[in-house]
């Protein structure tokens, strides 16, 4: 097991005020090679608007399962990734990917705007992929994803899995 915390002083991505440690979970998170490992996540709460937030490390993705460079590796890369998951939560992942790529991109856009930042010099031509804009704010050496991940869930932008709450009618 391995425990989480943070060495910087992050304030509520609701409201901006104060968090105070409420206590701790346990997260499973799994490697590439299918290795299963706990880390022991804080859970803070805000003095002010009272929500409850984790403190995830940049190898985590919400919701996910899998460290964050797993993912990376397979949304990525076109040929076979080397890790150990089914075929079927690869392509999962990677339709995941698609489709909140353009939210993705838009929330970069929104907190470089909100922070006065320039992504990097953007291209005459149109781009290829959605990975390939994404990465005018946050390169393409690896790691990229989980620089995606930070500031979107610190400013309180990443959207909770749905899966959970919606049903798919059955076709007859």
């Amino acid at each position: 097991m391995f425990l989480v915390r943070c060495a910087e002083v992050v304030p509520c991505s609701c409201c901006g005020d104060e968090l105070v440690v409420i206590g701790s979970r346990r997260r499973k998170l799994v490697n590439s090679y299918g290795e299963s490992r706990q880390l022991i996540i804080r859970r803070l709460r805000c003095l002010q608007c009272l929500r409850i937030h984790h403190e995830l490390p940049d190898c985590i993705v919400p919701y996910k399962r899998y460290e964050s460079e797993c993912i990376e590796q397979v949304v990525s890369k076109s040929e076979a990734p080397s890790v150990a998951a089914d075929d079927s939560t690869l392509q999962r992942w990677r339709r995941w990917f698609r489709e909140q790529a353009a939210y993705l991109l838009g929330c970069l856009s929104s907190i470089a705007i909100r922070f006065h930042q320039d992504p990097v010099e953007c291209l005459s031509t149109s781009s290829q992929s959605a990975h390939h804009e994404i990465g005018h704010f946050v390169g393409d050496a690896p790691g990229w994803l989980a620089r995606i991940v930070r500031p979107i869930a610190n400013a309180n932008l990443w959207v909770h899995t749905r899966s959970a709450f919606l049903s798919i009618p059955s076709l007859r």
